[in-house]
């Protein structure tokens, strides 16, 4: 029987080199049976190649195609030691110390074989959701606590039951992947590695709530992740899981693949569903919410890629035994992403209730640099700036919250001692500015004056009354805005300012910058 080794064909481990490797191996070795898997979200080590043996897979990694010729000398696919060995996958500290229930066929799996998807315990809670009324499978979701994990933290259970108590004859499920905040990339990863949980558990939401119809809208900057969702789709069509009466249940779930365009407010609900409706994405007043009149004006949810993944878990296992991780109103897992100036850079899935510390230091290691860390941005580029003095925080909504901190869809920049944080603020305001959609005026002018009332602030204009200008101006747009996009910008602006005002006191070209 031929070796099996298996090489991720994540973006990630592509950028890297991913294919020239799996060139070298299949030059040199032809009678390995390559597999080409998720990525483990062990990045720092990608392209990761996995042998496997009696006893588990033992990890080499980072591989390049150079190094191959030498790890088939040293006895690689005898597992033999190596200085690019790190034993037993599933031992390696950073990958072992995790929980991973979302994420936990993520780099196991072949992302497009719906038997292996099978073998790994995938469509059991479909399959238990088919048998059960849509009140059921409702409360289900509300026993566990899930929330949103897009960012808003909004309980799905609650919006689920908002859309089944429509009586309409039209309703519809969206998954929003539309990526867009600085430093995350689990949606990327799941729809990579992984693609038949999310639809597993779109044809879970859609029976609980009568949709027929759903839509997962991916921003275009993700062709790996787009073909695998339409690859995957296909391939579930094949098999019955999705279509005109889904195994004899009498539900009829039909999915489609939708490319954004580019635009981060597309990321909200609202302007992503005019964007599905071949309209400009703008933000939308509310009321009313999507669940009671979205697309099309029909009832609508729209959940995030890591809401909808965590379903299948929930309905498999039951609604209390996802809950019985997490720490409070946070419950469950949440898949942290580390990214920025980290020496371990990837993705980490653990329940809600960890420390920042932990994650940076534990599992990160620290900086790559070997500078002291100056700060850290949670929740994407409208969150807030995070001091050392704070590390001690516990990840979590209200907990985060408390410190002045959001958890945004988990992912964590670290910034190392360098960086300006005056630059970083009016960076937010540039952001703000370039992608505000237009329709309100303090997101779309307010951002404009913040860029250039910090320009004069750290050029020593007038300092005070600038800064108390900045301060008007962040009231106005968190009190004023439609959405986020404006609500949420002060944030990072607001917390650079308060913990580093130094930073403020730069040169006119450091203001430009």
């Amino acid at each position: 029987m031929s070796v099996k080794v298996y090489v991720p064909c994540d973006a990630a481990a592509l950028s890297m080199g991913a294919d020239a490797v799996v060139e070298a191996l299949e030059s040199a070795a032809p009678d390995v049976k390559i597999i080409r898997n998720g990525s483990r979200g062990m990045l720092w080590l990608e392209p990761l190649v996995e042998v496997e043996t009696a006893n588990g897979r033992v990890a080499y990694g980072p591989v390049t195609a150079d190094d191959v010729a030498g790890l088939l000398k040293a006895g690689m696919l005898e597992s033999n030691d190596h200085k690019l060995c790190h034993g037993l996958t599933e031992e390696i500290p950073y990958f072992a110390n995790q929980e991973r229930l979302t994420f936990e066929r993520v780099g196991v799996t072949d992302p497009l074989s719906l038997s292996d998807y099978q073998t790994h315990g995938g469509l059991k809670g479909l399959e238990k959701a088919l048998k059960l009324q849509p009140q059921a499978i409702v409360d289900e979701v509300k026993v566990s606590g899930l929330r949103g994990r897009g960012g808003a933290g909004f309980p799905t259970g609650i919006k689920w039951q908002t859309a089944l108590a429509q009586d309409q004859d039209q309703k519809y499920l969206c998954a929003n992947a539309d990526e867009g905040d600085s430093g995350t990339f689990a949606d990327r990863m799941l729809m990579e590695g992984d693609p038949f949980s999310l639809i597993e558990g779109m044809v879970i939401g859609g029976r609980a709530i009568g949709a027929d119809t759903g839509y997962i809208y991916i921003r275009s900057e993700y062709p790996h992740a787009i073909r695998t969702m339409r690859r995957a789709i296909h391939i579930m069509e094949d098999a019955g899981w999705l279509g005109t009466d889904i195994k004899g249940s009498g539900t009829t779930f039909n999915l489609y693949v939708r490319v954004g365009a580019g635009a981060y407010i597309c990321g909200e609900e609202s302007s992503m569903l005019e964007s599905l409706e071949g309209k400009r994405g703008q933000v939308k007043v509310k009321p009313p919410i999507p669940a009671i009149s979205g697309l099309f004006n029909k009832p609508t949810i729209v959940n995030n890629v890591l809401s909808l993944a965590a379903v299948p878990y929930i309905l498999s296992k039951g609604g209390k035994a996802y809950a019985d991780y997490g720490q409070g109103r946070s419950t469950g897992t949440q898949p942290f992403q580390l990214a920025g100036d980290i020496a371990r850079g990837g993705l980490v899935e653990k329940a809600f209730g960890v420390t920042m510390n932990e994650l940076l230091n534990d599992f990160g290691g620290g900086t790559r640099s070997g500078k002291p860390i100056k700060a850290v941005q949670a929740g994407g580029p409208l969150g807030g700036f995070v001091a050392p003095a704070d590390f001690d925080m516990a990840m979590g909504y209200e907990s985060m919250a408390e410190r002045g901190a959001m958890m945004g869809h988990g992912g964590l920049v670290v910034f190392n001692s360098d960086t300006n944080m005056g630059s970083m603020a009016r960076y937010a305001m540039e952001f703000c500015e370039i992608e505000s959609c237009g329709k309100c005026t303090p997101c779309r002018i307010g951002a404009v004056r913040g860029k250039e009332t910090i320009e004069k602030i750290m050029r020593g204009e007038d300092q005070v009354k600038n800064v108390e200008v900045l301060e008007d101006l962040c009231d106005l747009m968190e009190t004023a805005s439609l959405c986020a996009m404006g609500g949420l910008t002060p944030m990072p602006v607001r917390s650079a300012l308060k913990q580093f005002p130094e930073d403020f006191m730069g040169t006119a070209s450091e203001a430009a910058e």
